[in-house]
């Protein structure tokens, strides 16, 4: 049964994994210094199945295979760092609770504040060699934009069909 168990997570990682890559490198609005999409959300699922280790890796994987099978500029490893970051605190707040809006607002707050204001807007002026904070503005509209799709979108996603799934029950370890 343990054998089982194991592959079942790791088809369900490879899916999600899969599905972030896709969902970053196609059906997001990138321009060079903001990405509107919706990678977070197969994200979020590690998370609320698997946990924060889970996630973190999952993420940093998804990150590195994405910049390998569709590069889109210089590899830069503090981008997979946030995407590690990003799964932990996606998995550290959601594994084991009720997904409501009200429980998926910290970590996003967290997320979008910490890893993708912060530290994304930090690579991104090493990278392209400008200042921090004349990447602000910009990033922060993307911030504002993002909190309410990230609070609208995770709780829709996990409670209407992931957990809809015949098998999710399984499918967390």
């Amino acid at each position: 049964m343990e054998q089982k168990s194991r592959t079942t997570r790791l088809v369900v990682l490879a899916f999600l994994i899969a599905l972030e890559i896709i969902l970053t490198r196609f059906c997001s609005i990138q321009t060079p210094i903001v990405r509107i999409g919706f990678g977070f959300l197969p994200v979020a699922m590690m998370g609320i199945l698997y946990g924060p280790i889970w996630a973190g890796i999952g993420y940093a994987a998804g990150d590195l295979l994405g910049m390998l099978i569709f590069p889109s500029g210089a590899y830069f490893p503090g981008f997979t760092l946030t995407a590690f970051l990003t799964g932990m605190i996606f998995g550290f707040f959601l594994k084991g609770r009720e997904i409501t809006w009200k429980t998926v607002l910290p970590a996003s707050l967290i997320v979008i504040l910490g890893c993708n204001l912060c530290l994304d807007t930090l690579w991104l002026s090493i990278l392209m060699g400008q200042g921090y904070l004349a990447l602000l503005p910009a990033r922060i509209l993307k911030c504002v934009l993002m909190l309410p799709i990230h609070l609208i979108l995770i709780p829709f996603v996990w409670n209407r069909i992931v957990s809809k799934i015949p098998f999710a029950g399984q499918i967390a370890a």
